[in-house]
């Protein structure tokens, strides 16, 4: 598992939002950079946002959800968060509904 993961809860329908693309990126002197990609399992989950072998650093996040398929109103979400010890797994949730959104950090 990556040290950066995310799930995504369809909280309409009350399940787990499976097939969605998830884009995440890390701020650097260049400006944002991508570094994870994937689709959200059917469980709602990505696990492998991370690749193997990235390090890891402190610095800016961001993760961009494609939710036009979920939302007409949200087409995108990004959550952009702040990583200050490498060390801990960071879990990135995005609780998602036609007309509101949420996230918080999770465990």
């Amino acid at each position: 598992m990556s040290a950066i993961t995310t799930h995504v809860l369809d909280t309409a329908a009350g399940r787990p939002a499976a097939g969605i693309p998830v884009l995440l990126e890390h701020l650097t002197p260049q400006g944002w950079q991508p570094i994870g990609r994937g689709v959200t399992d059917a469980d709602g989950r990505l696990r492998t946002l991370l690749p193997d072998g990235y390090p890891l650093t402190a610095g800016d996040y961001r993760i961009m959800f494609d939710t036009h398929d979920r939302s007409s109103f949200y087409p995108s979400v990004t959550v952009q968060f702040a990583i200050q010890d490498p060390a801990q797994h960071y879990h990135v949730p995005l609780l998602l509904s036609p007309f509101g959104y949420s996230t918080y950090r999770g465990s």
